[in-house]
């Protein structure tokens, strides 16, 4: 019965963990970037855009390589996202790997 009991404590441990990661990755706020800064991309940690910057620069270019360069600066600061939330929940679950569980990103 104490196993049990443990286990109980160590599972509402891991709850509370988990409810302060998901509030500290709310907070989180990564930034892609493509070409020589020709394009910034800021994601917040739901993965929403909350900032796109384009160098004068780049506003001369072709609409085609714009629409590229905001798609590879997206993907960047995506990737970013990722890698912090992981660590975020490394964090919490002291590198407890939980099968089948999957950040919503």
């Amino acid at each position: 019965m104490t196993d049990f009991k443990n286990i109980l404590s160590k599972a509402k441990e891991l709850e509370s963990k988990m409810k302060e990661s998901q509030e500290k990755i709310k907070n989180i706020q990564v930034e892609g970037i493509s070409g020589v800064n020709s394009v910034k991309v800021i994601l917040n940690g739901d993965g929403e855009m909350v900032k796109l910057e384009i160098s004068p620069e780049t506003i001369k270019e072709e609409k085609t390589i714009i629409e590229d360069l905001i798609v590879a600066a997206h993907n960047n600061a995506k990737s970013k996202l990722k890698t912090k939330t992981a660590e975020e929940i490394s964090k919490a679950t002291g590198g407890f790997n939980i099968p089948g569980f999957k950040w919503p990103i």
